[in-house]
């Protein structure tokens, strides 16, 4: 048996427990643009229709009573740390998916523990004293049906999808409660006659196949119960970035340069942490008619140096003919392996002491950073947007 734990309305409820005076209150964590969408809202607030991923103005029409907080991500993950900690004393099988979630692998824990059911009782209570906040608890035999049981009685609540009790349950699941059906591709398989996962069963597979490739087949195993996916401890981390929507559109190389700037430190800077270096730079773009595009670049000698990151990105971008406005941009770094990997230094001398010497100023900034913030040492171009 599997449970997917989920916390309820996290961003919002770590605001209201830290703020008394926000209990009872429409909470609306996000940013604070024209452009920015909601991170997370309480359950007060979803009362008036506001939702995760929504825009904030939107919120703002919706709910305009609503105390609009901008996040807190390092207080977010101080009790997202604590959590999986205390999960990690149900099984050694925990597999954080994001911070605020995560499947854990009782099987066999019946004879210490109890039953599935009083071993997520105990988790929400262990929970809820450890950092007085809810969460709401699935257990299915797979991590499908274990998500979406989860979800079933928020907040605060606990649903069991017994083995005997699967097909059943799949039979008149709606499609779009599938996770990975979009609202985009549950009108889709709506209009094809697919209403529930059990309708899939009664679709010709070819043609659901051919229509739909990879996820088709995927939709196919689900509605026959089939889901082989384990509850894995650790997952080394393939990417990262960063991005973001501006506040105007724009052309002007000078300012979407600062942007990429300011996220290619924040690349470098999780990189280091993780203590990975990237082979792969990427530039992600959207227009302002929605259009968007990436393009990627594998670097001679993998980096971890912000310097290296933004000057690939910004040649990726000085390549790309601008023809309408910008209003978005990002930065990935792709194809991680351990920074202390030995490469042929032989081959690239030139190119991998430079951006050694980068990395050697990199990690004295993050240090100067780490104890007295991000503030305190900052790039002069970066220091006149202010």
């Amino acid at each position: 048996m599997i449970l997917h734990i989920d916390m309820d309305a996290f961003y919002a409820s770590v605001e209201q427990l830290d703020n008394p005076r926000l209990k009872g209150k429409c909470v609306i964590v996000g940013g604070q643009s024209k452009r920015s969408v909601v991170s997370a809202a309480s359950y007060e607030a979803r009362k008036y229709g506001v939702r995760s991923a929504m825009p904030i103005y939107k919120a703002k029409q919706k709910c305009p009573k609503g105390v609009f907080i901008s996040p807190r991500m390092k207080r977010y993950k101080e009790v997202s740390k604590e959590i999986m900690a205390l999960l990690c004393d149900f099984s050694p099988l925990v597999e954080p998916v994001s911070i605020d979630e995560a499947y854990i692998d009782i099987t066999g824990c019946e004879r210490l523990l109890g039953t599935p059911v009083k071993i997520g009782m105990l988790i929400k209570e262990k929970i809820n004293k450890k950092v007085n906040l809810t969460c709401s608890v699935g257990i299915a035999p797979s991590k499908f049906l274990a998500k979406i049981a989860s979800d079933m009685n928020k907040p605060d609540g606990l649903f069991i999808i017994k083995p005997d009790e699967a097909h059943e349950f799949i039979e008149s699941l709606p499609i779009k409660k599938v996770p990975g059906i979009g609202e985009k591709a549950g009108s889709h398989l709506e209009n094809l006659g697919i209403t529930t996962l059990g309708d899939v069963r009664r679709y010709p597979e070819k043609i659901l196949l051919n229509r739909l490739g990879k996820s088709g087949k995927r939709l196919v195993e689900l509605s026959n119960c089939i889901d082989n996916s384990s509850v894995t401890p650790f997952t080394q981390r393939k990417s990262v970035s960063t991005e973001h929507t501006l506040s105007v559109d724009t052309r002007d190389m000078g300012i979407l340069k600062k942007y990429l700037l300011k996220q290619s430190e924040d690349v470098g800077r999780d990189l280091r942490r993780l203590n990975a270096k990237a082979k792969t730079i990427t530039l992600k773009l959207k227009h302002a008619d929605f259009k968007q595009i990436t393009r990627s670049t594998t670097i001679d000698a993998p980096t971890q140096s912000s310097e290296t990151i933004y000057s690939v990105a910004s040649g990726l971008l000085f390549k790309y003919r601008l023809k309408t406005k910008i209003r978005l941009i990002g930065v990935g770094a792709s194809g991680l392996v351990p920074a202390a990997m030995p490469f042929q230094m032989e081959l690239f001398k030139s190119k991998e002491k430079k951006s050694h010497n980068w990395e050697k100023v990199d990690r004295a900034v993050d240090s100067i950073t780490e104890k007295f913030g991000k503030d305190a040492v900052k790039r002069a171009t970066l220091a006149e947007n202010k």
